[in-house]
């Protein structure tokens, strides 16, 4: 028996008939970008959220990106943000010619630690940029207040969190800036690339729209150096049919979680999320001294393992020139040494659940 990481293909079967309709219906308009469809999505998924503006693009990289250049950031500016999480975070940092600048991670919730911000800001800060990692979001609250005192905007990076709860908001929706992707495997995925940016601020909502279609505010009139950030006509028309299932998809992956976690807990460090949030689970986490040996075994029994992420960024080989040195930020360092996470998706059995623990509780 093999056990399915994502299980996109099952997904994709018992939706079929909705997912296909709704692709024959841009293939029969041939409006394949910036078609009505997008506007659509647009809408709901600002409604989703209890937002005001959301504006869809071609992938959660371009999303950042365009908080960034919607802000304004630029060269000589700074950023503070984690070392702990996929390199697209501090990439567009770089991108848009600022400096990333890391500060250490919470060690159960491996979000950005809001007690370490403090002392990373300088005269060149120009934003903090949290992620809401594995898809529980960081302690916005504690992070807001400190940016509101430097005056400072917050760009929630919630690739992985679209969808959470935090306390009486929804993750994209906690800050002046918040971005997700739809890359297929994140919790609401496309079948393509795709991502979106949402703001309650009007002025960066039109900036931002702008910026997504080459700076455009009229045809063929550039107000700005923008990008080609649009998203195809296809991914959002995927993204509307699988919305409508994404509210019980996410309570499947927290009954997915729940069990992991009651066949695991008091034996290996299993995820903790705070009391006042909820996770969309885009990884279930574990960690272990022995990572590597186990996860051997677990592929050779059938059960495939991911590591989120062995290698902090400020140990890339593409950041050195920022001068990070092992032992700089010690907690993201310990984690990405240990870390793995297991099969996590809405349609995961209780037979599978069972497969997956027994086997990793027998080589431990």
């Amino acid at each position: 028996m093999k056990v399915d990481f994502a299980n996109l293909n099952y997904q994709y079967g018992l939706y079929k008939e909705e997912i296909d309709s709704a692709i024959q219906e841009v293939l029969d308009s041939s409006k394949y970008i910036m078609g009505p469809q997008i506007g659509h999505l647009e809408e709901k998924l600002t409604a989703f959220i209890g937002g005001k503006h959301c504006i869809a693009c071609s992938s959660g990289t371009d999303a950042l990106q365009l908080a960034l250049l919607g802000l304004g950031i630029g060269p000589g500016d700074e950023v503070i943000t984690t070392p702990f999480t996929f390199i697209a975070t501090a990439e567009m940092i770089a991108h848009v010619g600022a400096k990333p600048v890391f500060v250490d991670i919470d060690e159960k919730t491996y979000n950005i630690d809001p007690e370490l911000i403090e002392p990373a800001v300088t005269a060149k800060t120009k934003a903090i940029m949290p992620v809401g990692l594995f898809g529980q979001p960081a302690d916005m609250d504690e992070i807001n207040a400190l940016a509101d005192s430097h005056h400072l905007p917050v760009i929630e990076d919630a690739a992985q969190s679209f969808g959470a709860g935090y306390k009486d908001g929804m993750s994209c929706n906690l800050s002046q800036i918040g971005c997700t992707s739809f890359f297929p495997a994140k919790p609401l995925g496309c079948y393509g690339d795709g991502g979106a940016v949402f703001t309650c601020n009007d002025q960066l909502a039109e900036k931002i729209r702008a910026m997504r279609v080459h700076g455009q505010n009229q045809r063929y009139r550039h107000k700005y150096r923008g990008i080609g950030a649009r998203m195809d006509t296809v991914q959002a028309a995927v993204l509307l049919a699988k919305l409508r299932h994404y509210p019980h998809e996410i309570q499947k992956r927290q009954d997915v979680a729940a069990a992991y976690t009651d066949a695991l807990k008091g034996k290996v460090m299993t995820p903790h999320v705070k009391e006042d949030r909820t996770s969309v689970w885009a990884q279930y986490s574990i960690r272990l001294d022995n990572r590597d040996g186990v996860r051997e075994k677990l592929q050779e029994n059938g059960i495939p393992t991911a590591v989120h992420y062995p290698m902090p960024l400020h140990l890339q080989e593409c950041f050195q020139h920022l001068g990070g040195a092992e032992g700089d930020f010690p907690i993201a360092e310990r984690v990405g040494n240990e870390i793995m996470s297991l099969p996590m998706n809405p349609f995961l059995d209780e037979e599978d659940i069972r497969l997956v623990a027994g086997n990793l509780l027998a080589l431990i």
